[in-house]
C-alpha cells in the first residue's frame, strides 16, 4: 500500500493507493473516514482493482478547510479532481457513500469524461427538502452536540434510542469508532454545519446528463438507516439513465454496512466500465 498526500487550496488530503487493475476511487460520508466505505474489506484489491481512498477535508488525517463554511460540494468535487490528477488517474470508477455519493455525482456532472462508472451508496440529498428548517435543525443539533460534549455528546445528539432496539448498540458503537478517527473534532462540527446546506446539483433532472455512464445505486431500508431514506435512493436510480437499484433483503443488515458484499457490487459495476 502506498500512502499519499495531496495539497489543494491550502488543504492537505491524506490517502492510500493499493492494488493493480481497474482504478476505483472510494469516497466516504460525513463524519466518516476512508475506511468506512467498504469497512476495511480488501475484496476489491484481491479482485484485481487499484483502489484509491482518501480522507475528505477536515476528516480523518486530512487537514481542516481554510474556513468553517468551506466544506461545500464544489470544494469536495475539486478535491476529488486534485486527487485524480495527483495519482495520474484519467478515468476511474467512483464509489461513494452519502456525502461521498453526492461528491462523485458533482464530479461526474462537471467532468463526465473522467468517470467510467458510478456506485452511488445511500444518497440522502433531496433537492426539494434541502433547505427545510427542520432538516437543518437535525444537523445543527449534531454539530452542537459534538462541540459541547465531544464524541459522547455527538452520540447522544443522534437520538439512537429512537431506532429499533436491534440496531441501537451497533449504531452507538460505530458512531464512537468513527468519531475517534479524526484529528480535529472541531473540523467535523464545521462540516456538520456546512455540508448539509450545500447542493451537489439543482434538481434530480440534472442526473439525466449522466446517460452512458454505468451506474448502480445502493439503498438502505429505513428501519436501520433512517437518515438515508430508501425513497431517495429509488429516486436517484430512476433519475440516472440505466441505473440499477440494490437493496438488502427485509430484516437484514444494510448492504452499505457489509463491506465485502458492497465491494462485490462495486467490482461488478467496474466490470462494465471501459477504461
Amino acid at each position: 500500500m502506498s500512502e499519499f498526500s495531496v495539497e489543494r487550496d491550502g488543504v492537505v488530503l491524506q490517502g492510500a493507493d493499493e492494488g493493480e487493475g481497474t482504478p476505483v476511487v472510494l469516497l466516504h460520508g460525513l463524519t466518516a473516514t476512508r475506511r468506512y466505505v467498504v469497512m476495511g474489506s480488501k475484496t476489491l484489491e484481491r479482485g484485481g482493482h487499484r483502489v484509491v481512498a482518501y480522507d475528505a477535508r477536515g476528516h480523518g488525517r486530512s487537514s481542516p478547510a481554510p474556513a468553517p463554511d468551506a466544506y461545500g460540494y464544489a470544494a469536495l468535487a475539486a478535491d476529488l479532481g486534485a486527487v485524480l490528477d495527483a495519482r495520474g488517474l484519467d478515468r476511474v470508477v467512483l464509489a461513494g457513500a452519502s456525502m461521498g455519493a453526492h461528491t462523485l455525482l458533482r464530479c461526474a456532472l462537471d467532468t463526465p469524461e473522467r468517470v467510467a462508472g458510478l456506485v452511488v451508496v445511500t444518497p440522502a440529498y433531496d433537492p426539494s427538502s434541502n433547505d427545510d428548517p427542520r432538516r437543518l435543525a437535525y444537523w445543527e443539533r449534531l454539530a452542537s452536540g459534538l462541540r459541547e460534549g465531544g464524541i459522547e455528546g455527538f452520540v447522544e445528539a443522534n437520538h439512537v434510542e429512537r431506532m429499533p432496539q436491534a440496531w441501537q448498540e451497533t449504531v452507538r458503537t460505530v458512531l464512537r469508532q468513527r468519531l475517534s478517527q479524526h484529528d480535529s473534532l472541531e473540523a467535523i462540527a464545521d462540516a456538520l454545519d456546512a455540508v448539509p446546506r450545500s447542493r451537489p446539483f439543482d434538481t434530480l433532472h440534472d442526473l439525466a446528463e449522466l446517460e452512458g455512464i454505468p451506474a448502480v445505486v445502493v439503498g438502505s431500508r429505513d428501519e436501520a438507516d433512517p437518515t438515508h431514506p430508501l425513497e431517495v435512493a429509488r429516486a436517484y436510480a430512476a433519475a440516472i439513465p440505466g441505473a440499477e437499484l440494490r437493496v438488502e433483503p427485509e430484516g437484514r443488515s444494510p448492504l452499505a454496512w457489509q463491506g465485502g458484499q458492497l465491494s462485490r457490487e462495486i467490482s461488478a459495476l467496474a466490470g462494465l466500465a471501459r477504461i
